[in-house]
């Protein structure tokens, strides 16, 4: 259309008027036609009018962008404000609950309504976030911490008063929140059946009762500490003796006379890292049902000074759990040894364990299982430890001297109560606690830690670290050296049971052989060809090299590096001699309950030889 116009408007001009218009451009003067041509405006024609029309103004288009801009920045920044708040008041929240928690008398841990749907002692609500009381079992709403702190005293453990009798402990009642398995005392009907904060319980006695029972004369009734009043240290005891002390006296047996000649008090010592990590919690279900000065964490409080308590005991009356693996019992045992030496032998306790380990091949050999998962309830296990009898356990020293250094490097002892090797299993044991050192989180487990020596264990069947190990070292029985076949270790036993559960010295076969036992002041030594016959032996595919048994083990060392472990407890050692003596008695608790048909197959094996060995002497008087 433009184009058509002008050309109109080019034919319509008068003539001349282009050579005009040309000179005139060229001279630089405007033209009176070419200025009019210029004023003149163009007329808008329907499609330019709707171009104008779909086209924005410049400044629509910005405020269409600076919305598009805020509502992003809205989108981006709100949420991270709200994160940032919520964060906040969490921190606040968790400082506010840890300054309680640090001046209060309860022994106050997090709970929530997924860890344990409990009530309220306070509100009567449900808890969905607050916390236990792992002493006295009190729960707690979050938003009622302080008024339970202040409304419900915890477990005492001395009394106020000095003048109060050994028999005038009243019962202590917490109002709620009791286990579905327990049964009314005076009504003997099922107690906590109702979804809603109902019936009481007695912290110290463990006896439950409904709140449609509950009588005047059952609060003011005096405590008997229920079924384990043997084994529970009461609070009025520690007050007289508290009190004895300062009267310079120390006649304990007096004051413990007032509590049955059956009383054993028993002291707990946990291990919370141990294995699968149970410690802590088995702490907490122990102070519930004893006094809490009776549980100890051997992570904070070392045994030795925890093993005080038993100078405050009658004589010979002391017991003491072992929650833990075997070297947690060796740091128990190894604390007593010292209360020998410090003159205590007359309040030296009898040790039971409870297996938290991986290997717990002592705790096999007493009879308290291969491993603690929690199937048994802690109540099971407190009566185990009553019924359980005393023996005795040899203690032996391992002496390691290092060749060279003119004798200058004092040697190196250990305390062993299981074994010594040197060879295949002590690689193992080495490499695995070299990478929990490393990454300790990472090995809670005990299946998991089993898997971890399976892997060393068949890694070694491929490299052979110990190969010729008859080559590198000799080895001597009671003063007699012994000619070693092409073995990579050997294995010095005073117990029973060897990796994780396994008779090492007993085998398999008709091949009959001294049983072991670890009170007799012998040890077994025995020998293996490597890892893959380590594995047969454990799954009772292969018998061990049986070398012999002796009191007193020598082993050379004469060349290179070689792996060895006392207990579990690995290192790499260089040329020495070992020399293994024994060293003393521990006195531990049997439990016949845990014995499966291999120990009931030994046990009476060694009454057919006790017998025939009285039969023998007597045909000999």
């Amino acid at each position: 259309v433009r184009a058509a116009r002008g050309a109109l408007r080019w034919r319509r001009r008068p003539a001349g008027t282009g050579d005009a218009l040309v000179s005139a451009a060229a001279r630089g003067r405007p033209q009176p036609w070419a200025s009019q041509q210029r004023r003149r405006p163009r007329q808008k024609s329907a499609s330019d009018e709707m171009e104008t029309e779909k086209r924005p103004a410049p400044y629509e288009g910005l405020f269409a962008d600076g919305h598009l801009v805020l509502w992003t920045l809205c989108s981006v920044l709100l949420p991270v404000f709200i994160t940032f708040w919520c964060s906040l008041q969490r921190s606040r929240r968790q400082l506010h609950r840890r300054d309680i928690f640090r001046k209060s008398k309860h022994g106050w841990r997090d709970t929530d309504l997924f860890s344990q749907p409990t009530y309220c002692c306070v509100c009567a609500q449900h808890i969905l976030l607050g916390a236990f009381c792992d002493c006295c079992g009190l729960r707690v709403d979050e938003g009622c911490l302080k008024k339970a702190d202040k409304r419900f005293p915890c477990k005492e453990i001395m009394l106020k008063s000095d003048g109060r009798a050994l028999d005038a402990m009243p019962h202590h009642w917490i109002r709620g929140n009791v286990p579905l398995c327990s049964y009314c005392v005076v009504c003997k009907q099922q107690c906590g059946s109702q979804p809603k904060l109902c019936d009481s319980r007695c912290i110290w006695c463990q006896k439950t009762v409904h709140d449609e029972c509950m009588k005047s004369s059952l609060k003011n009734e005096k405590c008997d500490f229920g079924e384990f009043r043997n084994l529970i240290i009461p609070p009025s005891y520690l007050t007289s003796i508290n009190q004895m002390r300062k009267d310079k006296k120390t006649d304990y047996a007096l004051l413990a006379s007032k509590l049955g000649k059956q009383w054993t008090p028993l002291i707990i010592l946990a291990n919370s890292r141990s294995g699968t990590n149970m410690g802590e919690g088995l702490l907490g279900e122990f102070r519930i049902l004893l006094n809490p000065v009776q549980v100890f964490d051997v992570t904070k409080t070392p045994p030795i000074k925890a093993l005080q308590l038993c100078t405050l005991l009658p004589y010979h009356s002391a017991r003491v759990l072992v929650c833990g693996g075997d070297g947690t019992v060796g740091w128990v045992l190894d604390a007593v040894d010292e209360m020998k030496v410090k003159g205590q032998e007359k309040y030296i306790p009898q040790v039971a364990v409870l297996p938290l380990g991986t290997g717990n091949d002592l705790s096999n050999t007493l009879g308290w299982g291969t491993g603690y998962a929690g199937e048994v309830p802690v109540t099971q296990v407190l009566r185990n430890v009553m019924e359980a009898d005393t023996i005795k356990l040899d203690r032996w020293k391992v002496q390691v001297t290092n060749k060279g250094y003119y004798n200058l490097r004092k040697p190196k002892e250990f305390t062993m109560n299981n074994y010594f090797s040197i060879g295949p299993d002590a690689l193992m044991a080495l490499n695995f606690h070299a990478h929990r050192e490393k990454a300790p989180s990472l090995f809670s487990s005990r299946i998991l830690n089993k898997a971890v020596y399976l892997f060393y264990g068949t890694k070694d069947c491929l490299v052979q670290e110990c190969k010729d190990l008859n080559k590198k070292v000799e080895l001597e029985l009671d003063g007699e050296r012994v000619e070693l076949p092409n073995l990579e270790g050997i294995i010095v036993l005073n117990i029973g049971y060897w990796g994780g559960g396994c008779r090492l010295w007993e085998g398999m076969g008709d091949e009959t052989y001294p049983l072991a036992r670890h009170d007799d002041g012998l040890l077994e030594v025995v020998g293996v060809y490597g890892s893959f016959h380590c594995a047969q032996i454990q799954v009772k595919l292969a018998n061990p090299f049986r070398i012999g048994q002796a009191h007193t083990v020598r082993l050379i060392l004469k060349c290179s590096m070689m792996p060895m472990q006392v207990d579990g407890e690995p290192w790499a050692q260089g040329p020495c001699t070992v020399t293994i003596t024994h060293k003393t008695h521990a006195l531990m608790l049997y439990f016949s309950g845990e014995q499966t048909d291999e120990d009931i197959s030994s046990t009476s094996d060694q009454e057919d030889v006790k017998e025939t060995e009285l039969t023998d002497e007597e045909m000999q008087v």
